[in-house]
């Protein structure tokens, strides 16, 4: 059977002359009608590259190809008109992006956003794409979905965005999917009921897939066929279970063989870094002219956490249970209700000012690295960025920690001129993780820091974390929906849902023998993600 798109010697040059950057050389691979292409290598390996280049997205024309072609419907998508173009995107081949908080519009609601996909490629009236919207909504998972289609970007967590960037590109049933990581700021439980509703529109609809990602158990599960990449270039492609059961390639071993390992040294008895006693992040609900409080969203609704100098506690639960919410409480980032204490001193009713010399101790590595990243700053200038603040050091000596830092997170340091679009979402998340450490603060909250990351830099990541945690005797507390990576790092586990706990107490405890029915589901969820015969992901 011939394939529904083909990708045929594709080259991607950013650039001119010296300054030119190869992005791809060659790359080949087919997509056929009713089945899944992936595609799984390191961030920068031109994954995302080669997804941009199918729907004509790149920043032309510093994005050129010097050859290459893409075949669609009997047509070289790289020569069809802009118009062409057009009609194609969102209708016939549509895209779930990697980011999805900088691929929402933070000016419209939700209902605005998708619908638009509806009223110019389908014509349909408002009240039909309405009530299309909400099916949508319902399909991906999304609760209340009728209650909050008024509502903005921004008041949705992660995992939420993604959901509604997946119900967007489902709109017009299109003949391809390309996902881009589509399950990146997904939770366990949910990354299964959307891989699984993903094969189910496949099968309805003969729905072609080309998947991006960078969790080789989902690549493993999904794939018909797949490429891996390297550098630009594919090293090895052809269907999925011979290659992850004899893979040929050094490169693709290497892949399979990477993931966090090991568990963290046993805690210290420090003492206490900061301190949380029943924070609450309680968020008004407004109604009516007058807008007058009718309620409140409970995002964090009573919890009590204590973290220790050399210590990392888990924060772990479905999107939208409140991890992110408590997390910027602790550090002031979010108005909260409670005590918090840092390093023994109360910090809830200090003012900013007060605030402004205690920052420099207490950082954040935000979810969403590109939307956290000022698009008008170098990398170099914003990992140094700190240090200016809170004046330590010369212009020699700053150079000098941004230099040492960007090597410890595995950055170039040749790089730190370029600018943030000019990265893969996982160097981004680097770049984030960089400008946290440079400042050598006392607790760090890391909100899904490897979410973005490929399995081998996970790895790297995870084992760099725990050595400056035993190096600088580091406080962190680590958010993130994959039980696998958080049993790699977390001495204590905190499990949430609907802004509440639901379990808490050591890692091995709540990994090993959990006892409550929900922490039992998440744990099975993450360990236990498998295919039926009929390649339908469930749990």
């Amino acid at each position: 059977m011939s394939p529904i798109l083909s990708v045929k010697d594709l080259h991607v040059s950013f650039g001119q002359g010296p300054r030119e950057v190869r992005a791809l050389e060659g790359v080949s691979f087919d997509i056929h009608a009713g089945k899944t292409h992936t595609l799984v290598g390191e961030s920068g390996s031109g994954k995302s590259v080669s997804a941009l280049s199918i729907m004509r997205l790149l920043p032309y024309p510093t994005a050129w190809h010097p050859a290459g072609e893409i075949e669609f419907d009997g047509d070289d998508l790289l020569q069809k008109p802009l118009n062409k173009m057009r009609a194609i995107r969102g209708n016939r081949i549509a895209m779930v992006f990697q980011e999805p908080l900088s691929s929402l519009n933070p000016l419209h609601s939700v209902e605005k956003q998708i619908s638009e996909v509806l009223l110019i490629h389908k014509h349909m009236s408002q009240a039909a794409a309405r009530d299309r919207v909400i099916e949508l909504l319902n399909l991906v998972g999304l609760e209340q979905a009728t209650s909050r289609l008024p509502a903005l970007p921004h008041e949705f967590s992660g995992g939420q965005q993604q959901r509604i960037m997946i119900a967007m590109a489902l709109a017009n049933e299109p003949e391809i999917l390309i996902a881009d990581e589509p399950t990146t700021a997904l939770d366990v439980t949910v990354q299964a009921q959307i891989l699984k509703l993903l094969k189910d529109l496949q099968q309805k609809l003969g729905m072609a897939i080309l998947l991006i990602t960078h969790d080789l158990g989902i690549a493993r599960h999904m794939s018909d066929t797949m490429s891996v990449m390297h550098q630009g270039r594919v090293v090895e492609s052809g269907d999925a279970k011979t290659v992850f059961e004899a893979p040929k390639d050094d490169y693709t071993k290497h892949l399979l063989a990477a993931e966090p390992k090991g568990r963290p040294d046993p805690a210290p008895g420090g003492a206490s870094i900061l301190k949380g006693d029943d924070v609450k992040v309680w968020f008004p609900i407004k109604r009516g002219v007058l807008r007058r409080t009718v309620g409140y969203i409970k995002a964090v609704d009573g919890i009590s956490v204590d973290i220790r100098a050399g210590h990392t506690v888990g924060i772990v639960g479905e999107s939208g249970s409140g991890k992110s919410s408590l997390g910027r409480a602790l550090i002031r980032l979010e108005k909260s209700m409670g005590e918090i204490a840092f390093e023994g001193t109360s910090i809830q009713g200090l003012d900013w000012a007060a605030l402004r010399p205690l920052r420099q101790r207490m950082q954040i590595v935000f979810q969403d690295p590109y939307g956290s990243l000022s698009p008008r700053m170098s990398i170099g200038q914003i990992i140094e960025e700190g240090l200016v603040i809170h004046d330590l050091g010369n212009e020699a000596e700053r150079h000098q920690h941004v230099t040492d830092v960007m090597r410890e997170v595995g950055l170039d340091p040749e790089m730190r001129d370029r600018y943030p679009h000019e990265f893969s979402g996982g160097q981004r998340q680097r770049i984030a993780i960089a400008r946290a450490l440079v400042l050598k603060p006392k607790f760090i909250v890391l909100d899904e820091p490897t979410s973005a990351l490929d399995m081998s830099v996970q790895a790297q990541i995870v084992d760099l974390l725990r050595d400056l945690q035993k190096k600088y005797d580091l406080a962190y507390m680590f958010i993130s929906h994959d039980l696998k990576v958080v049993r790699a790092m977390a001495h204590d586990v905190v499990v949430m849902k609907d802004g509440r706990v639901v379990e808490q107490g050591r890692s091995e405890d709540i990994f090993d023998d959990p006892k409550q029915p929900y922490t039992q589901a998440l744990m099975k969820a993450a360990f236990n993600l498998k295919a039926d015969d009929s390649g339908v992901v469930s749990t």
